[in-house]
């Protein structure tokens, strides 16, 4: 009974690992719908959260199943619990990703990102659809040293927000309010999807560990 049990366990991984990947998914074609002004391309991204949405409902109906049928306690109950909270953090991952793609078709035929800030903002898309691709990792191996590091490595999200700031709030700043709103808006939505990297890669050291690092 307990080797199901585990086994049942296991496959929740695999299949948060699996929504982890179409997050990543999201985040680089919401960026491409972003950069290059393509509407086709954030359609797809917007309509992609309801794959991600039933996803998250499959995991969470596996999940209350084992809590109800198995009752776990001590560490496999903090293994469901867990398991519970990154799923509902790669959702909200999946929802930022269909905000940028939202921005990115409201301005078409134009791009929402002036010339001026776009060297920014591209690294901050790299920053978290890396971040994204870790964890996918980080979850599927257990790795806690992997996840320990990609905490330390969102100050460099952190570092490139700042920047974004400074530069829509320099003197040579001529692309108007609009612009302004959109650049600051998806500067957010980047940093939350790091934030939420980081938050899942915690709940992967929980897990292991059953502490949570210092700085989460």
């Amino acid at each position: 009974m307990r080797e199901a049990f585990h086994e049942q366990l296991d496959s929740v991984f695999g299949d948060l690992a699996d929504v982890c990947r179409l997050v990543e998914i999201a985040v680089r074609d919401a960026t491409a719908a972003l950069l290059q002004g393509d509407a086709e391309i954030a359609e797809r991204v917007i309509s992609s959260d309801a794959t991600i949405d039933s996803a998250r409902e499959k995991i969470e109906d596996k999940c209350f199943s084992l809590l109800s049928l198995q009752q776990p306690v001590a560490g496999d109950l903090r293994v469901v619990v867990s398991a519970l909270r990154m799923i509902s953090e790669l959702e909200r991952m999946g929802d930022l990703s269909v905000h940028v793609a939202k921005i990115a078709r409201l301005r078409v035929p134009e791009v929402a990102v002036p010339e001026q800030i776009r060297p920014t903002m591209t690294r901050m898309a790299e920053v978290a659809e890396d971040m994204v691709a870790r964890v996918s990792r980080i979850i599927t191996d257990k790795d806690v040293e992997a996840a320990i590091e990609l905490g330390r490595d969102d100050e460099i999200m952190d570092q490139l927000r700042r920047r974004s700031f400074t530069e829509l709030l320099s003197d040579d700043w001529a692309h108007g309010v609009e612009a302004a709103v959109d650049v600051a808006l998806l500067g957010r939505y980047y940093e939350r999807i790091a934030d939420h990297a980081v938050s899942v890669a915690n709940r992967i050291v929980f897990v292991v560990t059953g502490q949570i690092p210092v700085d989460a």
